[in-house]
């Protein structure tokens, strides 16, 4: 589940550590705030729900119905 206080915090606590540092580093910064998003994107649960309509092309094989199941998804 996505929480936008908690990315925020993370956010803000980048921001305070960088004001600390004697030698400031855009790329450090960057790929700090990169790895924040990152991890927060990736936490994020994708319920599929079911009943939704599905199909197949081509041939004989071709089929239609629809999700039989919710599903939970993750991004990787």
């Amino acid at each position: 589940m996505l929480v936008k206080p908690t990315l925020q915090k993370q956010i803000l606590d980048l921001l305070t550590e960088m004001r600390t540092r004697t030698e400031i580093s855009d790329a450090d910064f960057a790929a700090s705030l990169a790895d924040i998003i990152d991890t927060y994107v990736k936490s994020a649960t994708i319920t599929i729900a079911a009943g939704i309509p599905v199909s197949t092309t081509g041939g004989p094989a071709a089929q239609t119905g629809s999700t039989t199941a919710p599903a939970v998804a993750t991004i990787e």
